[in-house]
């Protein structure tokens, strides 16, 4: 399974869409999420328009209520002042003639009717019943406007000012409110208003009904009903719903499009470098090409994963073509002295002759110890990398043991052996690392340079601070290394050895090793010539340089 496959291609829904994309389009909707507030709270922007309308209409039924108060009111008999019917409808008629969406009705102090501005009495005292301005009809897209703007209040509260009826009292301007409640509300206290009853009739009309009673002389004698159509209001609330949807859809289809914009340019390219991934984790990637070219030539963040992902690749592949050279390389050092020693078996086995049979013997105990010598070489190679991944550096001087290194060797060499010159300071060649594996570097290199040495000859121990670089030598007066050798030294099984040398003494792996140790350390070994004024070859200098601690 590659790492692609992580998101199933028979998944249904938004549980087939990418989680980063899923992220990009939660991220994107926080824009419309203010445009939906909006939108949702537009109810308060009306609640102004109302209280404004509710206001103008009320000032005008103070306005007719005045009038009738002044010109449709007598005393009876008993001196109470009362409204007269002949007296109301005419001049209500002629209050609400300029204002042809509103209806006012007039009523006594005992409730009942006594005008209706929309009734009034014709020639010959025929009644004509004036009908009301017909509904303009909505269209499809305000009653689309419309419905989506009701599916998004329908969430929240709803903020406008209304009576506190449900609308099924009536839905036309004749409909009315307790009017003898309003009589005993305004009776007990002329200054108190009546509240507005707003209503949405059952042909889509947006009604407002005020109150007011009609006072004379402190006496309630009846009230007004005003009733009026708020076109004005619901034409400037479906303006501002029709501005903030048009945002909203265009702000939605800018956020989808900049959403599959970012995923394509982000979700994809991070799937196929997973699928890329896995196809080399399976052996099924080519190690010239593990990610899509065009990925790796972006120069954005994604671009430097996959030049990473591209370099850890041929790291990996070159890791395992080493392993498998190393596996190569073991086996045939391992199968030399196998087959030595099951060739001198058999011919013990077949021999009379005690002095050929020891002869023997000492050939099967040599290869056993250079078999011994090349595991344990073996073992420490193949363990070093890990070992150095988990190391902690820490701050190592080396000068103290270049010198502890050189008064060992002057302590306890043979009077033939080579003498060794220590040229280094006492203090400050300080590094960072793992000082046991820096001393095993220094030892081979030492041991290295005392088997080349001729008798009693010299060998340098050199050490300094070049800049930012700790730089260590070992030389030596040997015959020196072929100079087309130079550059495999440090290979793995390296087989250049003196003269005289004792058989299964050395592996081939110490100089191999070495150079990993340093390598760990994030420095560099080389191996060169010395050679003097006429360019003849005097002895071998090997040089680690170490970055300073």
């Amino acid at each position: 399974m590659t790492a692609a496959a992580s998101f199933p291609a028979g998944g249904r829904g938004w549980r087939r869409v990418s989680p980063l994309l899923r992220r990009i389009l939660l991220v994107n909707a926080l824009p419309l999420a203010l445009i939906v507030a909006a939108l949702l709270y537009l109810d308060q922007y009306q609640h102004g328009l109302l209280t404004a309308e509710v206001t103008a209409l009320r000032e005008q039924a103070r306005i007719y209520a005045g009038a009738l108060a002044e010109s449709a009111v007598q005393s009876n008999a008993s001196d109470q002042p009362s409204l007269k019917p002949d007296l109301a409808r005419p001049l209500l008629y002629r209050l609400t003639e300029p204002t042809p969406n509103a209806q006012a009705l007039v009523y006594g102090a005992d409730g009942r009717v006594i005008a209706n501005s929309r009734i009034r009495q014709g020639p010959g005292g025929a009644i004509v019943t004036e009908p009301l301005p017909p509904v303009q009809p909505r269209g499809d897209f305000a009653r689309a406007v419309s419905f989506l703007y009701d599916q998004f209040v329908a969430f929240l509260p709803s903020s406008e000012v209304t009576s506190g009826q449900d609308g099924k009292g009536g839905s036309g301007l004749g409909w009315q409110p307790s009017v003898r409640e309003v009589l005993k509300l305004t009776g007990a206290k002329p200054s108190h208003a009546a509240p507005p009853f707003i209503r949405r009739a059952a042909d889509g009309r947006l009604l407002i009904t005020v109150s007011e009673p009609i006072v004379r002389a402190k006496n309630t004698v009846g009230a007004v009903l005003l009733t009026r159509e708020a076109t004005e209001v619901d034409r400037a609330v479906f303006a501002v719903q029709v501005s903030i949807l048009g945002l909203f859809v265009l702000a939605l289809v800018l956020t989808v499009l900049l959403s599959v914009y970012l995923a394509r340019t982000i979700a994809t390219p991070l799937l196929r470098l997973a699928a890329s991934a896995g196809r080399l984790r399976e052996g099924r990637g080519a190690m010239t090409e593990p990610v899509p070219p065009p990925i790796a030539a972006r120069d954005d963040e994604i671009g430097v994963l996959a030049r990473a992902l591209e370099e850890s690749a041929h790291a990996l592949w070159a890791r395992m073509d080493a392993i498998e050279r190393f596996a190569a390389d073991v086996a045939h050092e391992i199968k030399n002295p196998l087959s030595s020693i099951r060739s001198a078996v058999e011919t013990v086995r077949r021999t009379d002759d005690p002095a050929r049979a020891a002869r023997l013997f000492d050939i099967i105990s040599q290869d056993v110890r250079r078999l011994d010598r090349l595991i344990s070489d073996i073992s420490d190679s193949s363990r070093l990398d890990s070992e150095m991944s988990r190391t902690a550096l820490e701050p190592v001087d080396l000068a103290p043991i270049l010198a502890a290194l050189a008064e060992i060797h002057q302590s306890t060499r043979e009077d033939d052996a080579p003498v060794m010159v220590l040229d280094a300071p006492k203090t400050g060649l300080v590094v960072r690392g793992a000082e046991g594996r820096l001393v095993q570097v220094l030892r081979n290199l030492i041991g290295n340079a005392i088997s080349f040495s001729p008798q009693r000859g010299k060998i340098w121990l050199r050490g300094r601070v070049t800049g930012s670089i700790v730089e260590l030598a070992v030389e030596d007066e040997g015959p020196g290394i072929p100079d087309a050798k130079l550059d495999h030294v440090f290979d793995r099984f390296y087989s250049e050895r003196p003269q005289g040398e004792g058989f299964g003494n050395h592996s081939g792996l110490g100089l191999s090793i070495s150079r990993q140790i340093v390598e760990a350390h994030q420095g560099r070994i080389t191996a060169e010539n010395r050679r003097d004024p006429e360019g003849a070859v005097i002895g071998a200098r090997f040089v680690i340089r170490l970055p300073r601690g």
